[in-house]
């Protein structure tokens, strides 16, 4: 999915995560309600496959109001996963439509400067052992800050091959018997949905999943400015 570059400039493209998690709990109608890591897998492939962030907002209502608009509701929607036909529905028409033009206003930074040194030192204090080579590199960064502040997706490329780097020694380091668990952790939330999706679509889940599971169980941070809220 092209187009993703175009929302560099835009504030809510980097609260992309938060976004499309307050919209579904709108969309829901009811209240409290805590997205599973799958869920949080299925938004990463959409953000890093390029989705624009409006076709998500959009697909999230159209999948509710065709389930509202069934006569027989047997159950809740209780995953992002039930609105995944809807959103790459919305999300190949607005490729086919022309952006319409945009009149220019300045905007708030995504992040205050001290804000961004604090995420960066967070997380470097965060990694230390197999990790350390990683560390140094974000204190490079930081060492560096105000000139990556300029540039902010330039930083995020850079955090993004940090955080790869860093999923791969955590790979090696995981063992047999964890990264089965993993797998049939996934196998069991996707079975309801794996009629939605097409074969790219759960090969990109599946591997992000198994990711944002091995961080989690590894207590390492995430490294993207998509993390920073």
């Amino acid at each position: 999915m092209s187009g993703a570059g175009q929302h560099w400039d835009n504030l809510n493209y980097f609260n992309y995560f938060t976004e499309v998690e307050e919209h579904f709990r709108r969309a829901r109608g009811t209240g409290l309600f805590l997205l599973s890591s799958l869920d949080w897998a299925l938004i990463e492939t959409w953000k890093n496959a390029g989705v624009p962030l409006e076709a998500v907002l959009r697909g999230v209502d159209e999948a509710f109001e065709a389930w509202r608009a069934k006569k027989s509701r047997t159950r809740m929607v209780n995953s992002l996963a039930y609105c995944t036909q809807e959103v790459m529905s919305v999300a190949q028409r607005l490729a086919g439509e022309s952006a319409p033009a945009r009149a220019s206003s300045p905007q708030e930074p995504f992040c205050s400067l001290e804000e961004l040194k604090a995420f960066l030192r967070k997380n470097a204090d965060a990694l230390a052992g197999p990790y350390g080579g990683v560390c140094e590199a974000l204190e490079k960064l930081l060492a560096e800050i105000e000139t990556h502040y300029r540039d902010l997706e330039s930083l995020e490329q850079r955090l993004t091959v940090l955080e790869s780097k860093m999923i791969a020694i955590a790979r090696s380091r995981q063992s047999d018997d964890e990264m089965l668990e993993a797998r049939r952790e996934l196998d069991t939330l996707l079975r309801p949905y794996r009629g939605k999706m097409t074969a790219d679509q759960l090969k990109m889940l599946h591997d992000q999943f198994l990711d944002r599971r091995l961080l989690e169980k590894a207590g390492l941070p995430r490294l993207s400015l998509f993390y920073l809220r």
